[in-house]
């Protein structure tokens, strides 16, 4: 017998062996699988793993030691640490939400150091964002941010952050139903949602699109026509500055619709902030909503104020300040207002005090990458940054993925208290 016959004889030998294993394998499956599920998956569970039908289904939210902010620590005091391998949580060209006044790479900023920048508190660690698990918080509930163009800055930095973590085959969508704009999440029955208020009480600049009012007019004693809006909600988040900031005085009524005064704009804005704590305490039921209120998300229009001796704004700044700072900007006496209405409403209200971590972010702007008016900036405008910079809105990725994170953290500790009790 030939050594090549031996070979063939060995070789058939062995594949005869691998055949009765593979068959015994498979007698093994199909005897448990009477008892169980079947080898192949049925039609139903194709269903759910290639659609977003097993996100139907509630499952619990564990919240591990790391997440847990421990107790005494000021998430809101702290620094910015440079985070190439974390940081960004998204990318821009990877959320189709972002409109032009955010996307700053796309409009031309050549850097992008703006974007990798970890907010660290001194005395604990943010938990990582986790959208999936932000969406079972908010399983058939709605969660809405209320304000102004910054407050939008907010709310699109949320989906994105939502958008990124959602499998491919859970169904989402963006509707704009002015003064709102609606994110879905279908297999959650859930909602984030933004309304346009940028004074939070009714005046002549709320109008979704159409509200560049040079002379601008409040009703500081009435919410009723937004506040039919924000009822249905779960979770608001409220925030108005700088549209109270145009000018030290602003026309306002209290009362007769015929009688308008000008206000003094601390003064002005006290009444307003009342008349909606006076809807929170009324309406606000506090065993089924929560409400947050962030602070003044600060400007950086005046160079010399963190480097003497200059008359720029936040064109061409690349990196955050460093040590103390806080900018003329944020206005002392419209923080402590809001302190003081807050602190005697009946209702708790979170303070999101995103103030002093975003002053030091003068870096975060769009700057002359961004738009006026819905459009990019000319190139004679950007060749203007004096007059044309925008150093009040914030480029995305970037600083209000900080406070999303933030407020993501303190709704997860309020999670884990409330299952704990």
């Amino acid at each position: 017998m030939t050594t090549l016959h031996h070979r063939r004889i060995h070789l058939l030998f062995r594949l005869s062996v691998v055949a009765v294993l593979a068959l015994g394998a498979a007698r093994v499956i199909v005897d448990s699988s009477r008892n169980s599920y079947s080898m192949w998956p049925s039609s139903s569970m194709l269903l759910e793993w290639t659609t977003g039908r097993r996100y139907t289904t509630a499952v619990p939210i564990d919240v591990s030691v790391d997440e847990e902010i421990e107790e005494g620590c000021n998430v809101f005091q702290g620094s910015w640490i440079r985070d190439n391998e974390s940081f960004p949580l998204y990318g821009e060209e990877s959320c189709p939400f972002l409109v032009k006044q955010t996307t700053c790479v796309r409009n031309g900023r050549s850097d992008s150091f703006y974007q990798n920048w970890r907010w660290q508190p001194d005395a604990c660690d943010l938990p990582r964002f986790d959208g999936m698990k932000l969406m079972e918080m908010l399983r058939n509930k709605r969660l809405m941010f209320v304000g102004d163009s910054v407050q939008r800055g907010m709310f699109e930095s949320m989906i994105c952050l939502v958008h990124s973590a959602l499998p491919r085959v859970v169904t989402r969508s963006l509707h704009r139903i002015p003064p709102r704009k609606v994110f879905r999440v279908e297999e959650f029955n859930a909602s984030i949602e933004y309304y346009w208020a940028p004074f939070l009480i009714e005046s002549i600049s709320d109008h979704a699109t159409n509200h560049t009012v040079m002379k601008r007019l409040v009703k500081l004693d009435s919410v009723a026509k937004h506040s039919k809006e924000w009822e249905g909600a779960d979770v608001l988040i409220f925030e108005s500055y700088i549209w109270w900031m145009y000018k030290p005085t602003i026309n306002a009524t209290y009362g007769s619709l015929d009688n308008v005064q000008e206000y003094d704009v601390t003064t002005a804005y006290r009444l307003a902030m009342e008349t909606w704590a006076n809807w929170v305490d009324s309406r606000i039921n506090p065993e089924t909503q929560k409400i947050f209120f962030a602070t003044m998300s600060p400007t950086h229009l005046w160079s010399w104020e963190w480097k003497p001796g200059t008359d720029g704004n936040c064109f061409s700044e690349t990196h955050p300040i460093e040590g103390p700072y806080w900018g003329t900007g944020s206005n002392l006496d419209i923080m402590g207002v809001v302190e003081d209405v807050l602190g005697r409403l009946k209702v708790n209200v979170t303070v999101l005090n995103i103030t002093q971590l975003s002053e030091y972010r003068k870096d975060g702007h769009p700057s002359i990458f961004g738009e006026r008016k819905g459009k990019l900036l000319t190139k004679e405008q950007r060749s203007d940054p004096k007059n044309y910079a925008d150093c009040i809105h914030w480029c995305l990725p970037g600083v209000p993925d900080t406070w999303n994170e933030i407020f993501y953290a303190l709704l997860l500790q309020d999670y884990r208290d409330q299952s704990i009790i």
